[in-house]
């Protein structure tokens, strides 16, 4: 038997559900084609080229230079030395202190390769000038491109 009623509000509610869902799914479609259409290491991008990504880890140890504080070479003859560990000296300089900043963290890496870490710098500008170093298992990833 078929009833003249009119749908149910369950029929009209699981109707909204499935346009809500196929909204979402060209929403998110858009989007995934959209970041990877700005991905500097995507195919037309890099024909043929592989770029390495850095990879930063929490810190397994930090290191902050201060007047009373032990020198890089000190702290660092306390850390284990594990061949997969790489020290990375983060540097934040205002505009005036760039030069000072940038002497400062080759200072550190300079003394850091000497006794031994892997070592990279970053450095950024920012409101605050601070140099710091951490000590954790970072590994380049290697991107390659199809």
């Amino acid at each position: 038997m078929i009833s003249g009623r009119a749908p149910s509000w369950q029929l009209i509610l699981a109707d909204l559900a499935l346009i809500l869902f196929l909204v979402t799914l060209s929403a998110l479609a858009n989007e995934a084609a959209h970041e990877s259409s700005d991905d500097p290491r995507s195919p037309a991008d890099s024909a043929d080229r592989q770029q390495i990504a850095p990879q930063i880890a929490a810190s397994q140890a930090l290191f902050r230079p201060t007047p009373l504080g032990p020198s890089i070479e000190e702290w660092l003859r306390e850390q284990s030395a594990d061949p997969r560990a790489t020290l990375t000296i983060f540097a934040q300089h205002q505009a005036a202190d760039e030069a000072a900043i940038w002497d400062q963290a080759q200072a550190l890496a300079s003394n850091a390769e000497l006794a031994g870490f892997a070592v990279r710098v970053v450095i950024t500008q920012g409101q605050d000038s601070d140099v710091y170093a951490s000590l954790a298992y970072d590994a380049p990833v290697t991107v390659a491109a199809d």
